[in-house]
């Protein structure tokens, strides 16, 4: 696959953020570029400065393992950023074609194996549903239902995490903190743009989102990536308003790509109290979700 231009934007942009100082090396005067140059990386890695410069120029494919962790090493690249760097090495030559997920068929096919949807109706506590890569919801709990019903609100969000983030006012209300949120969103995007490259609907989604939203544009062109598991959030719903909630993001083994999200309060705070609040609300004003005939996948 020619993945060349993401590579080469990746590789410039994680360079431009390390100092010469944070690398061990003297500022001087006369630094023309952000961070470090061509030729400090190619020395910290100890290689030379042309096939440094051949890598930063997107060529990636036949790349060894060795050759990667020296960039990481001297990039100061984190975890996520490491994986990122390592799938579009995989992507550059096709060695990814036996390892990468099988391709997803749209939401509007794909129906939870039934045991999966007892598991989320068994979850009664906290909001839990399970998402792909591109932030589709794609199954839920009752009270998740409630939860998200903003982004049910609106058709035109198609139940993605992602466009209602960035396309829909009423994230700026439902998200306190919107601007770590469409942080995060983004970087959850980069991230499978590296790990399944293939997907169509990704794309058409980055571009639907590119044209229609600055802030969107802004940041995907940051080349931010990040593994997204565990963490505490804050939201303020229009029932119940303010809640801060833990999260856990479990990737599921028996469907590859897809992760199930299980949020939660901390016991005996004003935010349990809102959950169990919301759910006896959404016991008597919320309809039903339409009930699914579960299909073998």
């Amino acid at each position: 696959m020619d993945n060349r231009d993401e590579v080469r934007e990746f590789l410039t942009s994680r360079r431009a953020k390390i100092s010469p100082e944070r690398a061990g090396l003297p500022a001087g005067s006369r630094r023309r570029v952000p961070g470090l140059r061509r030729s400090e990386v190619a020395a910290l890695a100890d290689m030379s400065v042309e096939y440094y410069a051949k890598l930063e120029r997107g060529n990636l494919a036949g790349v060894s393992p060795s050759v990667l962790e020296a960039v990481a090493r001297v990039l100061r690249l984190d975890d996520a950023e490491r994986a990122h760097l390592l799938n579009l090495a995989q992507a550059a030559d096709g060695s990814d074609a036996l390892t990468r997920p099988r391709r997803r068929r749209t939401k509007g096919q794909w129906q939870p194996h039934r045991s999966l949807q007892w598991t989320l109706d068994a979850i009664t506590e906290g909001p839990a549903f399970v998402r792909n890569g591109r932030m589709d919801i794609l199954a839920t709990n009752p009270l998740a239902r409630s939860f998200y019903r903003d982004i049910y609100a609106t058709p035109g969000n198609q139940t993605n995490l992602a466009r209602f983030q960035f396309l829909d006012p009423a994230a700026r209300r439902f998200y306190p903190d919107w601007d770590l949120f469409a942080d995060v969103a983004v970087a959850i995007l980069r991230t499978e743009a590296g790990r399944n490259p293939y997907d169509k609907d990704l794309h058409d989604l980055v571009g639907e989102l590119s044209t229609r939203s600055k802030e969107f544009r802004t940041r995907w062109g940051a080349h931010d990536v990040r593994h997204h598991g565990t963490g505490t959030k804050r939201f303020h719903h229009e029932v119940v308003g303010e809640i801060t909630l833990a999260f856990e993001g479990l990737e599921l083994a028996a469907e590859p790509g897809l992760t199930l999200t299980i949020y939660a309060a901390e016991p005996g705070s004003a935010s349990e109290e809102g959950l169990r609040l919301l759910a006896s609300w959404a016991a008597t004003h919320e309809a039903p979700a339409p009930a699914q005939q579960p299909t073998t996948n």
